[in-house]
């Protein structure tokens, strides 16, 4: 199967709570939570969603100290790490930290005075947490907006400079960079910029992206456009939507780069009047069955005969669309299947096929992915 390796850009690594992050490391998938922080039960159930389809990491905002108390038990039960988004009041990031968070994300531009940076700083060192600098767009230092009039990469690039700098004269270097901006061009100079001038870990993102289509194609693109020339570390797809959809679309965007082979890859085929079955409804009907797959798994639901045999074959499992539909298995053709039973069949074998994946030796290298095409 073609494959194009990307070079990876070599930036130090750092830990949020077991997740590394830089260096070798694989690019790490994020979500944040849109509940009420106070509600503990429901930001939970919405962590263990994310968590359950692949989320790497999970950002929790906390926008006063009932909420920080909240995050204190919402972590004591989190299935992956905390990032704690913190704006305006530095004594949220403090309490926070001491109740366990395993990042702080802030924006130096609304935390205030120098020494109240300085005691966020002396903080995370004291608890042994990195902290993230966001920078964003919406929210640049007066004096920046100012001297550029409005935001441009390299006053976003400035701005992260600013707080990367003091960082450094406090002898603290174990932090990530964000400079997102809505814009994508604006966004993908601003982090090429900031590549070229620090070795930190950088976590992308095209901020306030929209809703779910137009902000997933923002994402896509932007994201694509740095992550295939090896930069970006981490990774959040922001959606105006559920936030387990952002996690959905930023491993699609990772597996399309080959950046990494965690979770169902389903490449739909659009259908068309040779279709012997409904490609369409049933790749939407597999995707909802096996959204809980974290193996890479790979299958070709074929909707004819014109490419269907040529590309089940190159699939783990597959269907290919005729009269009947047959079913291929490592390549070979296998068994026919009626097309009322096309989604439980398939379901079973990817299953059936993972489950022996994992009985596998370790030696065996084999990997699976799903792909469906007509």
């Amino acid at each position: 199967m073609f494959h194009v390796e990307i070079p990876r850009r070599k930036s130090r690594q750092i830990k949020v709570g077991n997740v590394l992050i830089g260096g070798d490391a694989p690019i790490s998938v994020q979500t944040m939570t849109n509940t009420e922080t106070c509600d503990v039960e429901a930001t939970l159930a919405q962590i263990e969603r994310a968590a359950k389809i692949g989320a790497d990491i999970v950002r929790v905002s906390v926008p006063s100290m009932e909420a920080a108390e909240a995050f204190g038990e919402i972590k004591k039960r989190s299935p992956v790490p905390l990032v704690t988004d913190i704006h305006f009041d530095y004594k949220i990031a403090l309490r926070v930290a001491e109740l366990g968070a395993d990042c702080l994300r802030i924006n130096p531009g609304n935390i205030g005075r120098e020494d109240r940076v300085r005691a966020v700083v002396q903080s995370a060192k004291d608890h042994g947490i990195p902290i993230r600098i966001g920078v964003n767009a919406g929210s640049l230092e007066k004096d920046l907006q100012k001297k550029y009039g409005e935001p441009t990469p390299q006053a976003l690039v400035d701005s992260a400079m600013r707080h990367i700098e003091y960082l450094y004269k406090l002898d603290f270097h174990d932090f990530k960079v964000s400079v997102k901006a809505s814009e994508v061009f604006m966004a993908v100079e601003a982090y090429k910029l900031l590549a070229s001038q620090i070795d930190q870990p950088l976590h992308l993102g095209i901020t306030e992206a929209g809703g779910f289509r137009s902000g997933a194609v923002k994402s896509a693109i932007g994201l694509s456009m740095l992550l295939a020339q090896g930069i970006g570390d981490t990774i959040r797809v922001s959606l105006a939507a559920d936030p387990i959809e952002e996690v959905k679309v930023g491993f699609d965007i990772l597996k399309s780069l080959h950046l990494r082979n965690k979770g169902v890859n389903i490449i739909a085929c659009p259908s068309c009047s040779r279709q012997e079955f409904d490609v369409i409804k049933t790749v939407n009907a597999l995707e909802a069955r096996l959204e809980d797959i974290t193996e890479h798994i790979d299958v070709a639901v074929i909707g004819c005969v014109v490419n269907g045999p040529g590309e089940a074959k190159e699939a783990h499992l597959g269907i290919a669309g005729g009269s009947p539909n047959l079913m291929y298995m490592d390549g070979k053709p296998s068994h026919k299947v009626k097309e009322e039973e096309l989604v439980d069949e398939l379901e079973r074998q990817v299953r059936a096929k993972i489950a022996r994946m994992k009985e596998a030796p370790p030696s065996s290298g084999k990997t699976i992915s799903i792909k469906a095409v007509s």
